[in-house]
């Protein structure tokens, strides 16, 4: 009979090894000083809410990536939190929000029924910043760079943004008359890119041929800034909503080529991340060697409306693990560590102290060990006195 391995875990669910937990650890606290630093307040969400709480406002995106249970004290069903985001947002609509625009942060484990397309976890860990209380294109900015800056922290390089808004193809599926079920459709086929089913689709809809071309457009309409004015012509028919959305992307990109401007900007307006409850823009970035985006986020006004406040809101997230595996911070921690020797004697004990004190690494040995954990530098009594020493 096979023996049963009590050590599987089941897919998509890791366990961190000391290398890489130090290494997510340290920049789990880098982050979080980085955000400090530009006024982020820190705050944890629960683990577990009421289901019906939990996914107000979120469409069934969210829904399907949520692992389910039942309350032994209530009854009633619960879930456990897949996205921190609408956790975040109640918050402050909730909690927090005055008349000042308010900004926070949050870094915790999630659980996902289906995980991500690219890493196949269904565990990570998120990270992310949100300000809520402005409708400003110099909030969406703020953000923008503050993922720049999150990225920079990882030490990822070679960093690319991509940028779109949701508003263009909302708008012009209202305008246009779709059906609820037809902007669904339309909305799944664009997201594939599936030039030849969009066609057929388009067709079915009976639309006027403006109607037709302008959204088999949003298929083509994505590379650099000049797309944004070929956008203007191609979409004119949407109307002024669509051009105000697409003068937003305009604005986007102006205010970070000022500060950034080496930073490869990427426009795609058929791209609708978090469509469901996203309302302007959208961004993304990416780097190379990486087939899905590094960290994500966008505008998301309406999602409190359904929590009973209407306020309007901006943020990013990203995973923790992904950022950590693709760091070039150092893996190794054993360059500090210092090997104490096994003497019950009270100088020593203060010399320990103040080393830990000062971030210090100081492993002391245990008797009889027959081997020595690996260190650098070692505790010497030279002269009668407890040393630091090679």
């Amino acid at each position: 009979m096979a023996k049963k391995n009590n050590w599987m875990l089941p897919e998509g669910i890791d366990a961190l090894l000391p290398n890489e937990a130090a290494r997510l650890e340290t920049m789990r606290r880098k982050l979080l000083d980085l955000f400090r630093s530009w006024g982020y307040q820190y705050v944890i969400p629960p683990m577990v809410e009421f289901r019906d709480t939990l996914l107000t406002g979120t469409g069934s995106e969210l829904a399907l990536q949520t692992f389910n249970l039942t309350d032994q004290i209530s009854g009633k069903a619960l879930g456990v939190r897949a996205d921190m985001t609408p956790q975040v947002a109640r918050m402050a609509s909730h909690h927090l929000y005055k008349e000042a625009p308010t900004r926070l942060c949050y870094l915790g484990s999630i659980l996902q029924a289906r995980g991500a397309k690219i890493e196949k976890s269904r565990s990570p860990i998120q990270v992310g910043v949100e300000l809520y209380g402005s409708q400003h294109i110099e909030s969406d900015v703020e953000i923008i760079r503050l993922m720049l800056e999150t990225l920079a922290i990882a030490g990822l390089q070679e960093v690319h943004l991509d940028l779109g808004h949701v508003a263009i193809f909302r708008e012009l599926a209202k305008n246009a008359g779709l059906t609820v079920e037809q902007e669904a459709e339309l909305f799944e086929v664009l997201q594939r890119k599936a030039t030849e089913e969009l066609e057929e689709l388009l067709t079915t809809f009976q639309l006027d041929k403006a109607w037709y071309d302008a959204f088999y457009q949003l298929l083509n309409l994505n590379g650099d800034i000049s797309v944004l004015n070929d956008a203007k012509t191609n979409l004119a028919i949407g109307g002024a909503d669509v051009l105000q959305a697409i003068d937003e992307l305009q604005r986007t990109a102006e205010l970070l080529q000022n500060i950034y401007p080496a930073l490869p900007l990427y426009f795609d307006l058929g791209e609708l991340r978090c469509y469901q409850y996203q309302t302007g823009i959208v961004f993304a970035a990416f780097v190379p060697g990486f087939g899905s985006e590094v960290a994500r986020g966008g505008r998301y006004d309406n999602l409190t409306e359904q929590m009973d406040d209407l306020l309007p809101a901006t943020g990013f997230s990203a995973d923790v693990k992904v950022l950590s595996r693709l760091s070039q911070l150092s893996e190794e921690q054993t360059d500090n560590v210092i090997l104490a020797p096994d003497v019950m004697d009270a100088d020593l004990h203060d010399v320990i102290r103040q080393l830990r004190a000062s971030g210090r690494i100081v492993i002391q040995a245990l008797p009889g060990d027959t081997q020595q954990p690996d260190h650098t530098l070692t505790i010497k009594q030279i002269n009668g006195q407890w040393q630091v020493s090679e």
